[in-house]
């Protein structure tokens, strides 16, 4: 091909490129526009021929976010095919990943990735068998619709076509749980390769076990549903350090796998600064590099975590604010007060949650971290010392993550995952070519954290059961009281909830986090509770509008004063024949 003929060729291109541009971008201005989205959700549901399954007002914050990115990627692919600049930056990222790809022996992660995996498998064993539907596993099994939308989880929507194609989903367990356990063992595998410059070793792997079988994480391994996407963001967090000797590699994955992260599951977004921070910390006990090197790569590391962090926040994050936590940040003129009130919480939220023997085991960890750091420390004692010890608290308050920014941050369990990788970082650093007393003792503290998994699992299956027996009673009760109901349709409201079984509460004496785990299948004050009574049972002609937090004429029963209808052991009906009142009995 002659020179004339490829610039002829590549003029045609970049019309064509332009053109569509053109194209591209003068439709997602337009989405932008109220009107557009509304002939765009009406259009849609003709072809569905049903009715949109979120809110109206969630669907047009949804097609609003879909346009910004569109807009946002038409303009960076333009950036990168149609100037000289850009194309050369293309050229060198690839050259740049290629080279770093072709340096790791992926043949030699394969043992290691399958010890892991038996791990992992090993530690969700319980749960798998207890088949416990945790929380909106609920919806998802009974509508099918894939409601991560709500949360601005747009790739969790993509990846749950590959995992299971069909429009609606349907229960399809333990596969997802089986993924999610492969995936943590891959970021395992990376985790252990990065932090300990690419040695991997048996004692190391073991160190990791924090990450997936933590208790915090566990709650994660028990949506039936969405346990795989959880996993994958601790994974996105963590690919991108395979570049790290590459600068213009490293900042590009870690934008590219932080807006990713961010589209999955956003709590996760504290673990690659955790990463980031030992990393250095490390560089710098070791001498390995220079103060020059080790502020350039935390400040292009902290560049493309804020860059990442701006773009998916301005363009991608649909406004949510309910009981459970909000995506409002807090105000500037408080964000002082309110991030050490929000980590304080935190803080007494984990030590509230954590075994006497867990504090112990975590206490040593800590304490060897610091003596091997200043043991192994090509740096004064002192100083080392004082840095060690100032990396575990920096580390520990990353470990929350971006809710520490937030108005009303979330303590749920599975909100503080990053701790179990905070713990992980921690374990594997102090079983590197250390002491055999340090190794034994991260160990048993894994140790521990395995057979409480066991305990967990066991838990679940055990408050399953005696749920059902419970709930059986109820609706035979009120089968027999209104055999007509679904004539009727009386409104129900459940009062107090079902308890734990005597095994939970023998397992909290140790293990105060089951309670915060296992949740009670009727609870009069939760969603889930009614949830789980009216629809799971296939008892779902009852009005919704009688849930709290449902309906806006919501109105409390147990202060209309019903007259008695029945009295048993367990449980307390009332009814004036248009309502029903339920007061479940301990």
């Amino acid at each position: 091909m002659t020179q004339n003929q490829s610039n002829q060729k590549n003029k045609f291109r970049n019309s064509i490129i332009i053109l569509l541009s053109i194209i591209g971008l003068i439709t997602c201005i337009a989405v932008l526009f109220p009107q557009i989205r509304q002939m765009i959700m009406d259009f849609g549901k003709q072809i569905l021929h049903r009715k949109l399954s979120t809110t109206y007002q969630l669907w047009f914050e949804v097609i609003r976010s879909y346009a910004m990115g569109g807009i946002c990627f038409i303009l960076f692919f333009d950036y990168c095919t149609l100037t000289n600049s850009g194309r050369i930056l293309v050229q060198r990222v690839k050259q740049e990943i290629k080279e770093c790809l072709s340096e790791i022996n992926f043949r030699s992660l394969v043992v290691p990735l399958l010890l892991m995996f038996g791990v992992y498998l090993l530690g969700i064993l319980t749960i798998i068998r207890a088949n416990f539907s945790y929380l909106d596993d609920f919806t998802y099994s009974i509508l099918g619709h894939r409601e991560w939308l709500n949360w601005s989880r747009y790739m969790v929507v993509f990846l749950s076509y590959f995992v299971q194609p069909e429009i609606r989903l349907t229960d399809i367990s333990p596969i997802p749980q089986l993924l999610a356990a492969f995936i943590l063992s891959c970021s395992s595998v990376l985790l252990v390769y990065i932090l300990g410059n690419r040695r991997i070793t048996t004692v190391r792997l073991l160190a990791s076990i924090p990450m997936g079988l933590s208790p915090f994480f566990l709650e994660c391994l028990s949506y039936k549903y969405s346990s795989p996407y959880m996993a994958l963001s601790i994974l996105t967090c963590i690919v991108p350090f395979l570049f790290v000797a590459r600068k213009k590699a490293f900042i590009f994955c870690s934008i590219v796998s932080l807006m990713i992260m961010c589209m999955i599951y956003q709590i996760a977004a504290g673990i690659y600064l955790l990463i980031v921070v030992m990393l250095c910390f490390q560089y710098w006990n070791n001498r390995e590099k220079s103060y020059k090197e080790i502020l350039s790569f935390f400040g292009i590391s902290a560049f493309a975590f804020c860059f990442a962090m701006l773009i998916y926040k301005f363009f991608f994050v649909i406004p949510r604010v309910d009981n459970y936590t909000s995506t409002t940040m807090l105000p500037f003129s408080h964000i002082v007060t309110g991030v050490l009130n929000n980590i304080k919480n935190y803080a007494l939220t984990v030590i509230s949650d954590l075994s006497m023997i867990w504090k112990i085991g975590i206490a040593l960890v800590m304490f060897f971290f610091i003596t091997k750091s200043i043991y192994q420390s090509a740096q004064g004692k002192l100083l080392s010392s004082i840095v060690s010890i100032l990396v575990i608290v920096l580390s520990f308050i990353l470990s929350y993550g971006i809710y520490s920014l937030l108005e009303t941050p979330s303590y749920a369990p599975r909100a503080l995952l990053q701790f179990g990788v905070f713990l992980a970082i921690l374990c594997i650093y102090v079983v590197s070519d250390y002491k055999k007393i340090a190794i034994v003792v991260v160990l048993a503290l894994n140790w521990c954290f395995l057979t409480f998994a066991f305990s967990y699992g066991n838990a679940l299956a055990d408050q399953a059961r005696y749920a059902e027996f419970r709930i059986g009673i109820l609706l035979h009760d009120l089968s027999v009281l209104y055999p007509d109901q679904s004539r009727e349709g009386l409104p129900i409201q459940l009062k107090n909830s079902i308890d734990y079984t005597p095994s939970i509460e023998n397992t909290a004496k140790n293990y105060p986090v089951i309670k915060r785990l296992v949740p009670k299948r009727l609870e009069g004050d939760t969603y889930w509770g009614y949830y789980y009574f009216l629809e799971h049972f296939n008892y779902s002609h009852s009005s919704m509008a009688s849930i709290p937090n449902v309906s806006g004429n919501y109105i409390d029963f147990s202060t209309l004063d019903l007259p008695v209808v029945l009295d048993s052991y367990y449980h307390t009906i009332q009814s004036d024949g248009t309502r029903i009142l339920v007061v479940l009995k301990h």
